[in-house]
């Protein structure tokens, strides 16, 4: 049923206490979108664009794609498209007429306004793991499954962080609720834990029209107020080659119609789901991509589309995923150049096949987000606390990684490489000359606060110093400040009434059922 009349809000509750939040456990950089000033790395040339667009224009004409939803063949079969049983085929003509219809950015406005986030443009936003089904700490040192307890915990992570733009899907799958069910209960606990901008699996028509229910009682939104502009958003992955599937299919299509953000990465593994070769796997996810974006501006024009990539490769010896590779890196590259060709927003992630979070999983993972960097990325998937391609989410590698990302927060801060006259420094130098030192001059002293990047975790002192002081590794201190965090976490105001709204609405769906499944 439609609501047109806004919602009166009561106080008291969460909305009433803003006096207990505490201090801080770390000095962190101010909530802020990214910008990226560097000009992307672009390997192709012009010909190397148009040869790759060309690919995916004739794997769309001439291949197709497996469509298992009978509604999108439907709607696609209107399009002009050819539809044969469940292959589609794609006239290029029509795919370019939808993705010129897509806007090259767009907001998504969570229950907080405040933050608010771009999706497009020169803004670079961060996000927590999404969906591995497994945890670890260095407290039980071995792979567990996800509970809600670990799930909410991750989500108080994503909230504390302020370099964290997005909250992405289950950041662990909370294994011990009923799958049924399960999306009602995280989605409580986002909506109230955190107050950024949300996700919903697009897992079906029942499941997404929940979430969206739920987002939007979040934000005291009528429904017309929710479906003007974006207040969330979802993300669909084809993990088998050249294939959409129903469900994903369901939700993606709803989300479309009320116009919420929409994100398609093909999930392109070269040597198994797609050529061995980057160009060839890069045009495969390309044409995956393109077909959804197009389906969505078929229903929708101009609904808020970004493009994904998840184009990375295998090891040939064993067939097991691999993460922030060289050959990774370009292909990241290389579609952030077709993003661009067609004037889409970005998706990539911050990834890494490691098991634990040891050296492995830094360098892997810095790979990968600075491959997002180079390639003019717009929003990144997994940027903070994934391990073992995606199967296990840790809290040590979280915050790990939120170092990693303050660093490029801090790296693109236009002070860095600033030349006015003040930077030049031509009065300090004379002041020192040729003996003595900066430390104590005037320049120094004014600026030396804020001079540098500080980090939170990372240990800069001396082999002897860091031995006195109990010899602890990286990963030892991340725990340590995972168990401070906690202690110290509030969670973000929301108004008493919404939250009574929210917990009705979860415990009415409960008794009804929730969403369907087989078991």
């Amino acid at each position: 049923m439609t609501v047109t009349k806004s919602r009166q809000k009561r106080g008291g509750g969460r909305a009433g206490n803003a006096g207990r939040r505490g201090g801080s456990s770390i000095l962190q950089l101010p909530w802020h979108l990214t910008t990226n000033i560097d000009m992307p790395t672009e390997p192709l040339n012009e010909e190397g664009v148009t040869a790759i667009h060309l690919g995916a224009m004739t794997i769309l004409e001439e291949i197709g794609l497996e469509i298992l939803n009978q509604e999108a063949k439907e709607i696609l079969k209107k399009a002009g498209c050819l539809v044969s049983g469940e292959n589609v085929k794609f006239d290029r003509e029509f795919i370019m007429e939808m993705i010129n219809k897509a806007p090259s950015k767009f907001d998504i406005t969570p229950r907080n306004p405040e933050k608010k986030i771009t999706v497009g443009g020169n803004k670079i936003l961060f996000g927590n793991v999404s969906s591995p089904p497994n945890y670890w700490d260095t407290k039980i040192c071995r792979k567990v499954p996800g509970t809600r307890e670990t799930c909410k915990n991750l989500l108080k992570l994503s909230q504390y962080f302020n370099c964290i733009h997005f909250v992405g899907g289950y950041p662990v799958e909370p294994v011990d609720l009923h799958p049924s069910t399960r999306h009602l209960d995280v989605l409580y606990d986002k909506l109230t834990v955190t107050d950024k901008a949300p996700h919903a699996y697009s897992l079906g028509k029942e499941r997404v029209e929940d979430v969206m229910e739920m987002v939007r009682i979040a934000g005291g939104w009528t429904d017309e107020e929710f479906d003007s502009s974006p207040k969330m958003y979802t993300n669909i992955n084809s993990t088998s080659p050249l294939k959409h599937d129903q469900p994903m299919l369901d939700g993606w299509m709803r989300l479309a119609r009320r116009n919420q953000g929409l994100i398609v990465t093909p999930f392109t593994l070269a040597g198994a789901m797609a050529p061995v070769t980057m160009a060839g796997a890069v045009a495969q996810s390309i044409a995956e991509g393109l077909s959804a974006i197009a389906l969505a501006q078929y229903i929708n024009p101009g609904v808020g589309c970004a493009i994904g990539t998840f184009t990375s490769n295998v090891d040939m010896k064993s067939g097991a995923p691999a993460f922030g590779t060289p050959e990774y890196i370009r292909a990241t590259q290389m579609t952030g150049q077709l993003a661009r060709f067609y004037g889409l927003p970005l998706r990539s992630s911050g990834v890494c096949a490691a098991n634990v979070p040891d050296g492995q999983s830094i360098w892997e993972t810095s790979n990968s987000l600075w491959a997002a960097v180079q390639s003019g990325s717009n929003i990144i998937y997994h940027a903070a606390g994934w391990l073992e391609g995606g199967l296990i989410a840790s809290p040590e590698k979280f915050i790990m990684d939120c170092e990693i990302i303050q660093q490029i927060q801090r790296y693109m801060d236009p002070k860095i490489h600033a030349t006015d006259t003040d930077s030049i420094a031509i009065s300090a130098i004379k002041e020192v000359g040729s003996t003595g030192h900066f430390f104590g001059v005037e320049h120094t002293q004014s600026r030396y606060e804020s001079a540098f990047y500080q980090p939170f975790l990372s240990d800069w002192k001396n082999y002897e110093a860091w031995e006195a002081s109990g010899a602890v590794w990286t990963p030892e201190r991340a725990y340590k400040l995972y168990e401070q965090i906690l202690h110290e976490f509030s969670e973000p105001l929301i108004d008493q009434g919404i939250e009574e709204e929210l917990r009705e609405f979860v415990d009415r769906r409960k008794v009804e059922g929730g969403a369907p499944t087989d078991f």
